[in-house]
């Protein structure tokens, strides 16, 4: 009975075998610099992944204080001296997810390796940090567009993986996140209820405090805002030559910058680098059907 078990078994995994993903690729941190962890019912699995792009620094426009204060940061951290957590926080499309990963671009050959975490799996970051502790290397682990509902739990395992736990984060782990909102939770009129006066001083009622918390833990906050017209156009002028060349920059692509802008309702350096592809993109094809015309 077992023999003819087995037997049907091995035939039945030899039909399915093939609809199987192949087996995920194991992290070589001497050689990977980047990977995604995801979390599943037995634990989690680190992927690798290559860097997404090449981008450097000095492609970020108007964003000077929060790249020299975030690499700082990352310096100290990686050169075993004391370093804060991160938070970069504010207007959508200014620079908070490409300042991650242009520092990972020019820091991995100075030892930084990245870890990003989804939201959605922050439950297994307690496990995920224990996995990196037994590691040589220094790493960032890494939450975008980072944020809670008020009927989220996970923001709990955020907090005491930052501050909360017995033994604390490792000392080869920093965690950064980006988000649009400072304090990653929702503020009702209902929370503020509680606040009070005392003398002089505004307290805060409970609600209030456990949402603060949460962000409080980050020790090095970065605003990022909307660009001023000047600094939005210096960047689509970047962009532009970069995707292009320095004749595609001239009075009719100012022009065009400010209208896409005003079209949109606001000014970014994601809407600089969407109006140089769009751009770039409109004119070279242009240039191609003259070309055939003539």
């Amino acid at each position: 009975m077992d023999a003819e078990l087995s037997r049907r078994l091995g035939r039945l995994l030899d039909h399915v075998e093939h609809w199987l993903p192949p087996a995920p690729q194991e992290v070589d941190w001497s050689r990977d610099v980047a990977a995604l962890w995801q979390r599943h019912v037995l634990g989690g699995r680190l992927l690798p992944v290559p860097p997404r792009d090449s981008l450097a620094l000095d492609d970020l426009l108007g964003i000077e204080r929060q790249k020299l204060a975030l690499v700082d940061n990352t310096r100290a951290f990686l050169q075993g001296l004391p370093a804060n957590h991160a938070l970069l926080w504010g207007s959508r499309g200014s620079g908070k997810s490409s300042l991650i990963r242009a520092l990972l671009n020019s820091l991995a050959p100075e030892g930084l390796r990245l870890v990003q975490v989804d939201r959605h799996d922050l439950a297994g970051l307690p496990m995920l940090v224990e996995q990196l502790r037994l590691q040589s290397q220094r790493f960032v682990v890494y939450c975008d567009d980072l944020s809670f509902e008020g009927h989220d739990d996970a923001y709990k395992a955020l907090k005491s993986v930052l501050d909360g736990a017995l033994t604390g984060p490792p000392e080869n782990v920093l965690l950064y996140a980006t988000s649009n909102r400072r304090h990653l939770l929702p503020e009702s009129m209902a929370d503020n209820e509680g606040s009070r006066l005392v003398g002089e001083e505004l307290h805060h009622g409970d609600a209030v405090e456990e949402k603060i918390s949460l962000s409080d833990r980050f020790g090095l906050w970065l605003g990022f805002y909307p660009f001023s017209q000047d600094t939005y156009l210096e960047a689509c002028c970047h962009w532009v030559t970069h995707l292009g060349s320095a004749k595609d920059w001239d009075a009719e692509a100012r022009a065009e910058a400010i209208r896409y802008a005003t079209l949109r309702g606001g000014r970014s350096g994601r809407g600089a680098w969407q109006f140089a592809c769009q751009w770039v993109g409109r004119r070279r094809l242009h240039e191609a059907g003259r070309r055939q015309g003539e």
